[in-house]
């Protein structure tokens, strides 16, 4: 049983949209790194030591329960296609080829040629809005969307229609998405795979390339995973902007001389937007020195780990400077993300973009809610 304080969360997933989860998260660490609640019918791991353990272990922590690979309101549909091919949610060997070869892709754009593109979308529409804090979300949700559109090799006269196909089909994938969303996403889903079965150049091309070479020919995965790459930037980088303006706000001259990027990297660490993930187990085992059943979820507290002192010093300072800084924001072991790189060009082109348009993130800081989530945390402003 977990001590209460007045201010602290309920719990853990009430804990990723609160004002300030970390004295909750520290608690956690200290007090109860790997507890059962039995209120929300899961294990909860919070410490360094027990979020890798459990993030390591694929072939007793499985990424989706066994009996239920896809999400019962998502089988039969295009959303259900790409969620069931998607490298990072599905478990087993067999996925490791095409892992290696979305790591490759990711790779190729890694750089000069992601700064670019990111640049030059992040200045357009940033060109389009007004600094007032109502127009800045918008924002921040259609760059990465744009970019990774872009990356792919999608033809500018289309980006607008497949970035409103991004938002809906992101949305279909959340816990807390009504019918009305889930079936919008279903539709916009068979769009982008429409669109992306359609190129020939870019990312999407890489892709395929890759996967060839890591000896997966198989056109169909391929797509899916590329239309991964949309929805799995799409909230995360939103959220990853915002929460870094937040930064700039309560960290004045954290950016001194103009270094964002290292803004950036350690907002991952100190508020990061993917606050958890889980796991279930396939079968029953130990799990960091506790025994559970096969069956059993984990909510695994990923930004709870990014504030352990054992994996962080000095875990509550705010420090773009930090050297061998531990990051579990993108996970860890088989199912770690590989998008880490570009989520930070993508949202270090935002900021600069917003900050040279005149927003002052001190004003944002005044007008702040947090989007309704049970894992992602993404600051709305002027709302």
């Amino acid at each position: 049983m977990i001590a209460k304080q007045e201010d602290f969360p309920p719990d853990p997933i009430a804990a990723v949209t609160h004002p300030d989860p970390y004295p909750y998260y520290a608690h956690l660490v200290a007090e109860a790194p790997l507890y059962r609640d039995e209120a929300l019918g899961l294990w909860v791991a919070s410490s360094a030591a027990a979020v890798t353990a459990a993030l390591s272990d694929d072939g007793l922590c499985r990424v989706r329960p066994v009996a239920e690979p896809v999400p019962r309101a998502l089988v039969g549909s295009p959303a259900g296609e790409i969620f069931g091919r998607l490298v990072r949610m599905t478990d087993g060997q067999d996925r490791c080829p095409l892992k290696n070869a979305v790591s490759a892709a990711l790779a190729s754009v890694d750089g000069p040629v992601a700064a670019e593109v990111s640049g030059r979308w992040a200045r357009s529409l940033s060109s389009e809005i007004s600094p007032s804090p109502g127009t800045i979300s918008g924002f921040a949700f259609e760059l990465p969307s744009y970019v990774v559109l872009s990356l792919l090799g999608v033809p500018a006269g289309r980006l607008a229609e497949a970035a409103r196909w991004t938002a809906a089909f992101a949305l279909c994938f959340s816990p807390i998405a009504s019918p009305g969303q889930i079936e919008e996403g279903k539709v916009a889903a068979g769009r982008i795979l429409d669109l992306l079965r359609s190129l020939s150049t870019g990312l999407m091309a890489t892709l395929l390339q890759e996967a060839r070479r890591f000896g997966r020919d198989d056109p169909d995965a391929v797509v899916a995973n590329a239309a991964g790459f949309l929805f799995q930037a799409y909230e995360a980088t939103a959220g990853l902007i915002g929460n870094t303006l937040l930064a700039l706000a309560r960290h004045p001259g954290s950016a001194a001389g103009g270094e964002f990027r290292s803004v950036v990297q350690e907002v991952q660490r100190y508020d990061p937007s993917v606050q958890n993930t889980r796991r279930f187990l396939a079968r029953s085992g130990v799990v960091a020195g506790q025994e559970m059943k096969e069956g059993d979820a984990i909510l695994v507290v990923l930004a709870a780990a990014n504030r352990d002192p054992a994996a962080n010093p000095q875990p509550d300072r705010f420090d773009p400077a930090r050297q061998d800084r531990r990051l579990f924001t993108f996970g860890a072991g088989p199912h770690a993300c590989p998008g880490e790189a570009l989520a930070t060009t993508i949202a270090t082109a935002g900021v600069e973009a917003l900050l040279r348009s005149g927003v002052e993130p001190e004003r944002l800081a005044d007008t702040m809610t947090y989007r309704r989530s049970g894992n992602i945390r993404i600051p709305l402003f002027g709302v």
